[in-house]
């Protein structure tokens, strides 16, 4: 249990640096950002799996196209879908419907692997929910009494829409994941990452060959294919396909296979404690005070989820009489 959590903590800690990318290269649109950083993804995943090639060789074509379904959903749609909702509704909004993800997951491994890794009953899991809910509240209210401005009722309802198919999205993934990983307790994380890590090639080259022929339209000025600062962003994606989108998704598979999906979502929130942690890093100052008690009541919500004991349920047993 506790290897688990400290691969969830270390998870969060990798991908709590996608909030950096876009402070350092402010002036790259988002869609660039995100196909380069696949692509860089998939094109280190070639020599890792040259190496590995033997393990994934015993992969079955089902695991094939479930590593495929699980990489267009949880990276591609997800990231468009979100990248969309941004522009629509701005970022303050459509994280605060992403930050529900810690709430979301638990909420229906719950319900759904309940009969697998035990069920957590829901006086248990309810406060430390409640408490992760009302802390990304708390977290984000700084943003969101900003407010938005130049309304728009249809693109913003829009916006809503698509940062809502975010989560659902997210949410499928990391149980569907997880479902995989605790079928396959033989298969290592580190290989189901690398396979993900290829077949975002392809769909990653694709993306950004598309990005570059929009961008090519919508901002002539805008230098392509690696924009007005080629050495740094290269550089960067690749760190961040390294550290978030590698070596963050091989922790959470480790973290996945040793913990109940019930208690593995409420761990995401480290992903957020960490992003704020390297904002205000950045920033060099401190949390105000009402940030700093939404990550009080993050982290000892994520403590009481920790600590809750799945029980495993019994199938219900029909009594057979003689005769019957």
């Amino acid at each position: 249990m506790f290897t688990g959590v400290l691969f969830a903590l270390a998870a969060g800690l990798m991908w709590g640096l996608i909030f950096v990318g876009p402070l350092i290269v402010p002036e790259y649109p988002a869609v660039l950002q995100s196909t380069g950083r696949y692509l860089a993804l998939g094109l280190i995943a070639i020599p890792v799996a040259w190496l590995g090639r033997r393990r994934l060789l015993q992969l079955s074509s089902r695991d094939w196209w479930t590593a495929l379904c699980l990489s267009a959903v949880g990276n591609l749609i997800y990231y468009v879908c979100l990248a969309s909702a941004i522009q629509r509704t701005g970022a303050p909004v459509s994280t605060m419907i992403i930050g529900t993800l810690p709430v979301v997951i638990p909420v229906f491994a719950n319900l759904l692997y309940s009969q697998r890794d035990g069920k957590i009953p829901w006086r248990q899991l309810t406060p430390s929910l409640l408490l992760i809910a009302f802390g990304l509240i708390l977290v984000n209210y700084a943003e969101l009494r900003g407010g938005l401005v130049d309304f728009d009722l249809w693109r913003y309802g829009s916006g809503v829409a698509l940062a809502l198919v975010s989560v659902v999205c997210w949410a499928w993934y990391a149980l569907r994941n997880a479902r995989w990983l605790r079928e396959h307790p033989d298969k290592p994380p580190m290989m189901w990452a690398t396979a993900q890590g290829l077949v975002t090639l392809p769909m990653s080259l694709v993306g950004y060959v598309a990005a570059c022929l929009w961008l090519s339209h919508q901002q002539t000025a805008f230098t392509l294919p690696f924009g007005p600062r080629p050495a740094v962003f290269i550089t960067l994606m690749i760190a961040i396909a390294v550290l978030c989108s590698w070596v963050g998704a091989l922790c959470w598979n480790e973290a996945s296979q040793r913990l109940p999906t019930v208690i593995l979502g409420p761990l995401i929130v480290f992903e957020t404690l960490a992003g704020l942690l390297y904002t205000f890093l950045m920033r060099q100052s401190l949390p105000p005070l009402v940030t700093a008690l939404g990550i009080l009541l993050l982290v000892v919500g994520v403590v009481l989820a920790v600590r809750a004991k799945p029980q495993k349920t019994q199938p219900d047993i029909i009594p057979v009489t003689p005769g019957s």
